[in-house]
């Protein structure tokens, strides 16, 4: 766990993010270092993130409070299967492409039960982030100029889907710059 944060005045925001296992990791940095090869998109890179599934951001959070909440969520949660089977992209200004897991009930209950571990502490949660209209996704170009889409989204087809594995851990961090706050292992070690 890191638990060393002091707020940015140039923080664009908060984001719990769910990182993977080295294994799965590996396997998706593969699309990020091809995309950076034929300099595609190196936004990613350059901002110092980390592979990962969003689970929840805002602009304004207080860290502190947001700790305790997660490392006892973390705490009552296994390591999730998570199978990267499909690309895509947002339909918003950034040009972001990414490969989204199969939404699977584990996964779906899991971002959930957080959901509702935020909201009874009296957290805000945005509509993109709500159990019914949260779209899971690993972002891995962002920034894509729009006549170099097709290249990139050829490269991402090229990673021979699915790529499996587990999430292992979830943290929050600071953007941007990328800067992680804390994380915990998905331990299972608290009693329910």
């Amino acid at each position: 766990m890191v638990g060393n944060y002091r707020p940015n005045a140039m923080s664009q925001g908060y984001a719990i993010e769910l990182y993977f296992d080295p294994a799965l990791e590996n396997q998706v940095l593969k699309a990020w270092n091809v995309l950076a090869r034929r300099q595609i998109s190196t936004q990613l890179i350059e901002i110092e993130s980390r592979l990962h599934i969003t689970l929840f951001s805002s602009p304004l959070i207080e860290p502190a409070k947001l700790e305790n909440i997660v490392k006892s969520f973390a705490g009552k949660q296994e390591p999730l299967p998570l199978s990267f089977s499909s690309i895509g992209s947002l339909p918003n200004d950034k040009n972001v492409l990414f490969l989204a897991p199969t939404a699977t009930l584990s996964l779906l209950r899991f971002h959930s039960q957080l959901f509702d571990a935020l909201k009874k502490e009296g957290i805000e949660i945005g509509e993109e982030y709500r159990p019914d209209s949260w779209i899971p996704h690993c972002p891995v170009a962002q920034e894509v100029p729009m006549i170099r889409m097709g290249e990139a989204f050829s490269v991402l087809r090229d990673l021979k889907l699915p790529v499996t594995g587990y999430a292992m851990v979830i943290g929050l961090v600071e953007f941007s710059p990328v800067r992680e706050l804390f994380s915990f292992v998905l331990s299972n070690t608290v009693e329910a």
